[in-house]
């Protein structure tokens, strides 16, 4: 995402109900990885990681002090608990500049 501005989620701001994070090229450790550790510490409710290269959104849920995860591809209807009349599949996402 060339010319995007980057926001970042300071630990002295309230958490966020949700966090869309987009994996960058040679990052993909640091956004499946580090930032899940990182979003749990701030019980972040629902985080999704939005991935061009895998072509898949992957929503983890915060549910009893976990992440549940859930892949999405292609035509998959997204389900978030965040947004539960949200009407996206993981193409018209992925589609989006």
């Amino acid at each position: 995402m060339e010319g995007a501005r980057r926001s970042t989620v300071m630990p002295e701001m309230p958490s966020p109900l949700l966090v869309v994070e987009g994996v960058s090229p040679n990052q993909s450790s640091r956004d499946y990885r580090y930032k899940r550790s990182e979003y749990a510490a701030r019980g972040i409710a629902e985080y999704w990681i939005v991935d061009p290269i895998l072509g898949r959104i992957t929503i983890l849920e915060w549910v009893d002090g976990f992440y549940e995860e859930k892949v999405y591809e292609g035509e998959q209807a997204i389900a978030s608990i965040i947004f539960a009349d949200l009407k996206l599949t993981a193409a018209q996402i992925l589609q989006a500049n």
